[in-house]
């Protein structure tokens, strides 16, 4: 028999696997190396006739990991970045950053990032399959790795740019009702008010790039 759907709507958290497995791969898109190549999501997915008047070029491929931890109600491992990085400063976000030379591709750049940041070592780490490529105001043309990590994981956090690594919940943050449209006028001074995601869970404001990664996750995973 097969399970019911839960009350948000979406397959039961065990499911997640399974469905990733089946609607992603580990194909490098073009647009990662290629500005001029066609990517769709990014900072500006609520009104992407912004990026002109922002007036911002994002030129530099990095990947990130999004570990979805394998427990009986899996959850998503996040960082809080301290407040002295250059970009994102103090945010939550995603294991990783740019893709160094010496990476043999997006998916070494994301593992060896988030080894060096928290101490995720890669044999808890299986690689599923990347999302859409994600276009950020600061820059960056971000490839998201997702991956199951197993539970029995251990950390030692790089206490230079992380003070703190977490999991949420894979069902509050796959729950469409709790994504929330958020908006900032005047964004940096640019003269333009922007609209993104978040998704606030207790104490922890989940904003920006890695809730609209996020909602990418939820689109890919659970729609069409």
């Amino acid at each position: 028999m097969k399970p019911a759907a839960s009350a948000t709507g979406i397959s039961p958290p065990h499911e997640f696997f399974d469905r990733a497995r089946a609607r992603l791969n580990l194909d490098v898109p073009a647009a990662l190396n290629d500005p001029a190549a066609p990517a769709t999501r990014g900072d500006l997915d609520l009104d992407p006739s912004m990026w002109e008047r922002a007036g911002a070029a994002a030129t530099r491929p990095a990947a990130v990991l999004v570990p979805v931890v394998d427990r009986p109600e899996p959850g998503i491992l996040l960082t809080q970045r301290t407040t002295e990085l250059p970009n994102h400063a103090g945010q939550i976000a995603f294991p990783g950053g740019k893709i160094d030379e010496g990476d043999n591709g997006p998916l070494e750049a994301a593992l060896r990032e988030a080894k060096e940041e928290t101490g995720l070592d890669r044999r808890f780490v299986q690689p599923i399959g990347y999302l859409d490529l994600y276009l950020t105001l600061s820059g960056f043309r971000v490839l998201p790795l997702v991956a199951r990590v197993d539970p029995s994981y251990v950390l030692a956090l790089y206490a230079r740019e992380v003070t703190d690594a977490f999991e949420v919940p894979l069902s509050f943050l796959m729950a469409p009702e709790n994504h929330q449209r958020h908006a900032r006028d005047d964004w940096r001074g640019l003269g333009f008010r922007r609209e993104y995601y978040a998704m606030p869970f207790g104490e922890r404001y989940i904003w920006g790039v890695t809730a609209g990664i996020l909602r990418n996750l939820y689109e890919r995973i659970y729609r069409g």
